[in-house]
């Protein structure tokens, strides 16, 4: 048949410009060719050249294919095509109907086209209940929560009645802007609806009380879901986990087997996230049988989450395990297991992993990064920040701390000031993390008056960890009379924290101010701050430091459970007072107590028989350490004994000693034994430590 019709070579958004006039003969043949070719090219995924065969056939299609190609329209790609669909749609059929529309309004959202959306939506002549429903559910997938909930509002006052993905939308929403007020309005909607028992409603219903911090109302409609599908227990179990009870969030993730429900993936790398967060071991391992026997072992989300488990929870060699019996690594994995390393202090297995990947982004470099700053490997640190500067070019605010960490753990204030410039050219000054990252390198650098311009900067967005950070340059600085009184002003503004009273403690032992550090601990006292490990192991230091040990061991017999850091520092602190023989009787206490002792303990040790001229003790404690108690001697135990043997005059253990040492002695090292050589007129030892210093000046 011949028709008369009108088509347009190019379509855009705008409708209303009438295409070229045109004959073109068809026939009813050509038009089911035409559709099997669409449905063809739509089936391989050409759907702009489906889009373009539709748009030079002037005819009206079967609605069913309209729907078809609308449903074909999912990603930002396809928004020309459909486009195209909708002008053929709106240009061949008077007046379309609403369903068809509808789809038109879905595809938009699915390409991420809002505006297209919206403006479709405001010029449909009809609209129903799906119109509604689809806007709702497109502002609400594409994170615009505000306008999803004011369009809900609109359509409840126009008595439009909502269907349960408009309540599941909205929900949403709700949860995204924390909005519980209007959720339990919604939730009485629901329940007069009918839709209650509705699974994607109740978990909708769980999500927002949990996000509004509401886990009792959360755990009530949990319940009352009949039966709570994989995503429902998906959501109960993340909700746990963010609110900082592990805990209940492992225990409801077991649950799920018993109910007979197989977790998603994304549900077991929660529960293994919360292994790592509470360092359950064994309930990771259980987990990660859960992982093997539905075989998740490759998935990259529950492999990810099973390193860093494993790597959180001390077992570095399991998971580097899993990462090598993985088939596939992706750029998480890859970060994940050069994070574990790096952050265990094995620098030198993450940098050759990290050296081994073969994509890396910003967060891999920041992951790097961050292993040397944690272990104070500052040149280390250095040369990687330089390397980092010509290799990424877009540098995050973790980046950027973590650089100007190095430059204050380098004292390098030139570095810290060309960073801060580039911190204020690049819009990042307002960071809180970076700005706090200044203020600390700052202070470290001795720039005190620089640390204050740039706290008072901060006035607008600066926390109690800006308080702390100017304290503590204060503190470590001398300056302990302006700490108390910055103090005094911090509480203006920002509640203290122990790691506030532990800076204030340090400030005064530091400058042995003891009847300030007195002062601090009355405050605490008084103003009922609880005296956990932290402070009592500061308050412990000051009175060592301030020569009051009488006091620093009531505050240790007063501590309910004393772990090794505690008793660490007032070993350490008998030594300062000279008070050796003490040290030796808190060793043997804290062993009767079944603390493990550590490096930090046999320094103290070491030290205390040097005080005391114990020289054979202190050699079988030196000897005990690896021995009885696997604890490697360190370069201070080597001069502790240098320093032992030395002083008292034990020339021929000193010879032994240092001629079989594991480790190169340091200079000082050299120095002191030299000086007991002449002493002691021991010329042949004091010959081959001459040559030692020798070879190590040139």
């Amino acid at each position: 048949m011949s028709l008369l019709l009108r088509r347009t070579n190019s379509p855009t958004t705008n409708h209303h410009h009438p295409p070229t006039t045109t004959t073109i003969t068809f026939t009813t043949a050509t038009q089911v060719e035409v559709i099997q070719s669409i449905l063809n090219c739509l089936k391989s995924g050409h759907i702009q050249k489906a889009a373009s065969i539709l748009f030079d056939f002037p005819l009206p299609f079967p609605h069913s294919l309209y729907a078809h190609f609308f449903r074909h329209c999912r990603s930002p790609k396809s928004i020309a095509a459909a486009h195209k669909v909708e002008f053929h749609l709106v240009a061949t059929t008077r007046n379309p109907p609403i369903f068809l529309r509808n789809r038109a309004l879905e595809a938009y959202a699915k390409c991420s086209s809002l505006h297209d959306a919206q403006e479709l939506f405001d010029e449909m002549p009809q609209r129903d209940g799906g119109s509604w429903n689809a806007l709702i559910t497109a502002y609400s997938r594409l994170r615009y929560p505000d306008e999803a909930i004011s369009l809900f509002l609109w359509m409840n006052k126009d008595g439009v009645r909502a269907n349960n993905i408009t309540f599941a939308s909205v929900l949403g929403s709700c949860a995204d802007v924390y909005e519980l007020s209007l959720s339990q309005q919604v939730h009485g909607l629901v329940v007069k609806f009918g839709f209650s028992s509705n699974v994607i409603i109740g978990s909708a219903l769980v999500d927002v009380y949990a996000k509004c911090g509401i886990m009792v109302y959360a755990r009530r409609m949990f319940h009352e879901i009949p039966r709570p599908n994989a995503v429902t227990w998906n959501v109960i179990v993340r909700r746990y986990l963010d609110v900082g009870d592990a805990k209940e969030a492992v225990l409801l993730f077991t649950r799920m087997f018993s109910d007979g429900v197989k977790p998603l993936n994304f549900t077991f790398s929660n529960a293994l996230v919360a292994c790592s967060s509470m360092h359950a071991l064994e309930e990771g391992m259980q987990i990660h049988g859960g992982v093997v026997k539905w075989g998740l072992h490759e998935d990259t989300v529950v492999s990810s989450s099973l390193i860093n488990m494993y790597v959180k929870c001390g077992e570095l060699e399991n998971g580097f395990r899993v990462f090598h019996q993985l088939g596939s690594k992706d750029l998480v994995c890859w970060t994940c297991i050069v994070s574990g390393y790096a952050m265990s202090g094995k620098t030198w297995d993450a940098r050759k992993l990290f050296d081994q990947m073969p994509v890396r982004n910003v967060i891999s470099w920041n992951a790097m990064l961050a292993g040397y700053t944690r272990f104070f490997k500052w040149s280390e640190a250095l040369d990687f920040v330089c390397l980092m500067l010509d290799t990424v070019k877009d540098l995050d605010h973790v980046t950027l701390g973590l650089m100007i960490n190095v430059s204050a753990g380098l004292l390098d204030h030139e570095m810290g000031k060309q960073l801060h410039g580039f911190v204020y050219r690049h819009g990042f000054h307002s960071n809180l993390m970076v700005g706090n990252a200044i203020l600390d390198m700052y202070g470290k650098c001795g720039n005190l008056n620089s640390a204050r311009v740039w706290f008072n900067l901060m006035s607008n967005w600066r926390d109690r960890v800006s308080w702390n950070a100017l304290l503590a340059s204060c503190g470590l600085h001398h300056s302990s009379e302006q700490t108390l009184t910055m103090f005094s002003e911090m509480q203006w503004e920002a509640k203290p924290s122990k790691y506030t009273f532990g800076t204030l403690l340090a400030a005064c032992a530091n400058t042995y101010s003891l009847h300030l550090g007195k002062q601090i601990h009355g405050f605490i006292i008084r103003h009922e701050f609880q005296i956990d490990s932290v402070i009592r192991t500061a308050l412990i230091y000051m009175y060592c430091k301030c020569y009051c040990l009488e006091y620093a061991v009531e505050i240790l017999k007063g501590a309910v459970s004393r772990d090794v850091i505690m008793w660490n520092t007032l070993i350490l602190g008998c030594c300062h007072n000279h008070r050796g023989r003490d040290a030796l009787e808190l060793f043997g206490i804290m062993e009767a107590e079944g603390i493990k002792p550590d490096r930090v303990t046999f320094e103290g040790i070491l030290l205390a028989c040097v005080e005391e001229g114990l020289v054979e003790f202190g050699t079988q404690c030196f000897e005990s350490m690896s021995n009885e108690y696997g604890v490697l001697p360190w370069l201070e135990h080597y001069g502790c004994m240098i320093e032992l043997y030395s002083r008292h005059g034990y020339m021929d253990e000193l010879e032994s000693f240092m001629k079989t040492m594991t480790i190169e002695p340091t200079l000082p090292m050299l120095e002191r034994a030299l000086d007991a050589c002449q002493k002691n007129d021991s010329p042949i030892l004091g010959k081959w430590i001459a040559k030692k210093i020798h070879e190590f000046e040139h």
